[in-house]
């Protein structure tokens, strides 16, 4: 296993003037709060270097630091590739969600992937719902459409990929809480081939009926590798208050150590990208401890270690 710290946060909008957002942190945190041991000794850990935030879009585009984050994405990439190819179970830990962009490009070089996407936004922002050309955004909002091929080319084409980095199709879709918003920014996505199991559907079905429903899709074509994005706001606000857009309903702890245990246990699986804490909303470093024993859990492809379990922290963060 190799765990690459991702400290980036590119894809984030500030919140006010000379606001800078605090999820470049997040790795760091992360480990220095107990994930760096329970991912054991024999995990190989590779931390990048943090590029420069500005928070006005640079000549040519309208994406906050966008082609900073091209540049960071083919860094990164580079880094997932090898490790895949080595035979690695890769565990990205960001920084926002434009990690993965980088990251799904690296996998690909081992060939077509699935995507499992958990996130309580679907992040579908793209040029065929907003207009581009005059509005400031920030890749955070549009990780899902550019990696399937909306947007800018320079966010969307990358070395030594055919096409998107993962054709709608092939995209699960898990934890959108917005959709029955009246002003749902995203509707068009119901249009596409995605796969979605929003978070409605999943308090109608539980997870029995969701895992069964990520199983079968995955199934579909078993020798396909697969990648995991699991960004924290899926997760209630009451277990993870410490994102940019907090919200509920949500999973909890529980949910997802019931989902991503036979996922990344699964051979297929070559790794997964964790994006959008906050340890700046974070004070008493109880989301963190979440996050921790969560992942720790996970470390060895499902296996245990010593600890609590996610239903223990959950009732500790009720």
């Amino acid at each position: 296993m190799e765990s690459i710290l991702a400290p980036t946060n590119l894809g984030l909008s500030p919140l006010y003037q000379g606001h800078e957002p605090g999820v470049w942190r997040a790795p760091d945190v992360l480990m220095s709060a107990g994930l760096e041991e329970a991912l054991g000794p024999d995990v190989s850990i590779t931390r990048l270097p943090r590029p420069a935030y500005h928070p006005e879009p640079p000549e040519g585009t309208c994406i906050r630091n966008g082609y900073a984050i091209r540049q960071f994405s083919v860094m990164l990439a580079g880094h997932v590739a090898h490790s895949v190819q080595q035979g690695h179970f890769v565990l990205v830990l960001g920084g926002d969600c434009s990690i993965l962009l980088g990251a799904l490009a690296g996998a690909r070089q081992k060939g077509p992937v699935f995507l499992i996407h958990f996130d309580g936004h679907s992040d579908f922002r793209h040029p065929g719902n907003y207009d581009a050309r005059r509005v400031k955004s920030g890749v955070a909002g549009m990780d899902l459409a550019l990696a399937t091929g909306r947007g800018e080319a320079f966010l969307t084409q990358w070395p030594g990929v055919s096409g998107p980095l993962v054709p709608d199709e092939r995209v699960f879709q898990i934890g959108e809480r917005e959709s029955h918003d009246p002003d749902f920014a995203w509707p068009d996505i119901t249009a596409t081939a995605i796969t979605q199991n929003d978070i409605f559907e999943f308090q109608r079905i539980g997870r029995a009926g969701t895992s069964l429903r990520i199983k079968t899709f995955l199934d579909a074509q078993t020798e396909t590798a697969f990648w995991i994005h699991f960004d924290v706001d899926v997760l209630d606000q009451a277990f993870m208050p410490a994102v940019d857009c907090p919200g509920s309903p949500g999973l909890s702890p529980a949910d997802m150590h019931a989902f991503l245990t036979p996922l990344v246990s699964d051979r297929r699986c070559l790794g997964m990208t964790v994006s959008i804490y906050d340890p700046e909303k974070d004070p008493t470093g109880r989301c963190a401890q979440t996050l921790v024993t969560l992942l720790g859990h996970l470390a060895y492809r499902g296996g245990r270690v010593p600890g609590k379990s996610p239903d223990s922290s959950a009732r500790e963060g009720a």
